[in-house]
């Protein structure tokens, strides 16, 4: 059970685990702090502990508030939409033919029925954005099952409110994020890596945070650089 280590108006949430090292993340997007402890860790010790980091928690909690965050799209002519970390203008065309959206240098166009709703316009856009990723992830699966030493067994494509991505270690699937397709593709990749590494280990544990700079060594500035782009009128985690 969570034991809370109150700092003036910061409340840190303490746990215990059978672990080495502290670790302190201040978590987005609303700044929320856990404390991860070794086992027999006294409260004192961990209050000391997080006292002396507390300059660093108000300078994360600042950064996260600062952060950009994406109004909700319309799916409206000259709005701005991303895809893989570029921005572009949306184009919307009314004509009596099968939905369709199509990429050039700084547009997507998306053709619909004259008429239709904007729950419609963003039903095309989003199976297209599946679409998208179905193209990119069998590649990177395939290229990171051997190096991991790991065999997929399927992979899902969802929108999750709080998460990147999921693992199901018994089931040996996984499940991304469709709004991983409005990030740049270097960051898929990490949260697939991410997510392959959790049918070794479930927990973000010692071992696996080793097995994860063992394989991906920039996984922090990737982690750091998924947290800090725009995020959506939703936010999520890993």
């Amino acid at each position: 059970m969570a034991e809370t280590i109150q700092l003036g108006e910061i409340a840190i949430a303490l746990r215990r685990k059978d672990i080495k090292h502290v670790h302190l993340s201040v978590h987005p997007p609303s700044g929320r702090v856990t404390l991860v402890a070794p086992n027999g860790t006294r409260l004192e010790v961990a209050r000391a502990y997080a006292v002396s980091k507390l300059g660093w928690i108000r300078d994360q909690q600042a950064k996260l508030r600062g952060q950009a965050r994406e109004t909700p799209r319309q799916f409206v002519e000259r709005e701005s939409h991303y895809l893989w970390g570029r921005r572009y203008l949306l184009s919307v065309r009314a004509e009596e033919a099968k939905p369709s959206v199509h990429l050039s240098h700084r547009t997507i166009t998306l053709t619909v029925r004259p008429g239709i709703s904007m729950a419609k316009r963003e039903a095309v856009m989003h199976a297209w954005h599946k679409a998208l990723l179905h193209e990119a992830l069998p590649r990177l699966i395939r290229a990171w099952e051997p190096k991991l030493g790991v065999e997929v067994a399927s992979y899902f494509l969802q929108r999750m409110k709080t998460k990147w991505g999921g693992c199901n270690r018994r089931a040996r699937n996984i499940r991304l994020n469709t709004e991983l397709v409005k990030k740049p593709k270097d960051l898929l990749e990490f949260v697939v890596v991410h997510e392959l590494l959790h049918l070794i280990e479930a927990t973000h544990s010692e071992r696996f945070l080793t097995l994860m700079t063992k394989h991906y060594p920039a996984w922090r500035e990737a982690r750091a650089e998924l947290n800090e782009l725009p995020l959506g009128a939703e936010t999520w985690r890993l």
